[in-house]
């Protein structure tokens, strides 16, 4: 059984995570949602939000594709948490140059703590390159439609709690 592995904060999911996790269920049989617990940032959603909300909006796909889909919570490094659910693979969304510096850094660190896990990156499909979580918390902080980058239910999530 091929173990895949796609980590973030997911603060809140986008449609670029979700084509991201759509397309990586081409490649595993199961895929681990590690929803990162990061006391180094401050998230909008509590970690119990941003679970349900990524469980939700899996089910549709991981229904879809035949392709089991775990939403896993995580404090600890990537690598052991990929050690944790058995993943081979890291599966990484990129959208931009800047992205793959970054990413280019941690598959780095990532192969010398274990060189059995690869690192997978997928493109964010053109529509999607532009979205950010942070980008879209901030559209939706200063009152602006969101509804292009978020699921509905995301989209009244975020009304929720900025206010209507």
């Amino acid at each position: 059984m091929r173990v895949g592995l796609y980590p973030g904060t997911f603060d809140p999911v986008t449609l670029g995570h979700l084509d991201i996790i759509r397309r990586a269920c081409s490649l595993v049989d199961r895929l681990v949602i590690g929803v990162a617990i990061n006391r180094d940032k401050s998230p909008l959603f509590t970690l119990e939000e941003r679970v349900a909300m990524v469980e939700a909006e899996c089910k549709p796909l991981a229904d879809a594709a035949g392709c089991t889909i775990v939403v896993h919570p995580f404090e600890n490094l990537l690598i052991d948490c990929a050690r944790d659910v058995q993943a081979s693979m890291i599966i990484r969304g990129l959208r931009a140059v800047a992205d793959f510096e970054y990413e280019y850094q941690m598959v780095g660190m990532n192969r010398v703590l274990d060189d059995t896990i690869e690192t997978v990156f997928l493109m964010a499909e053109a529509q999607h390159q532009a979205i950010a979580s942070k980008l879209v918390k901030e559209i939706a902080r200063l009152d602006g439609d969101v509804s292009k980058f978020v699921t509905p239910a995301v989209n009244a999530a975020l009304l929720d709690r900025f206010g209507d």
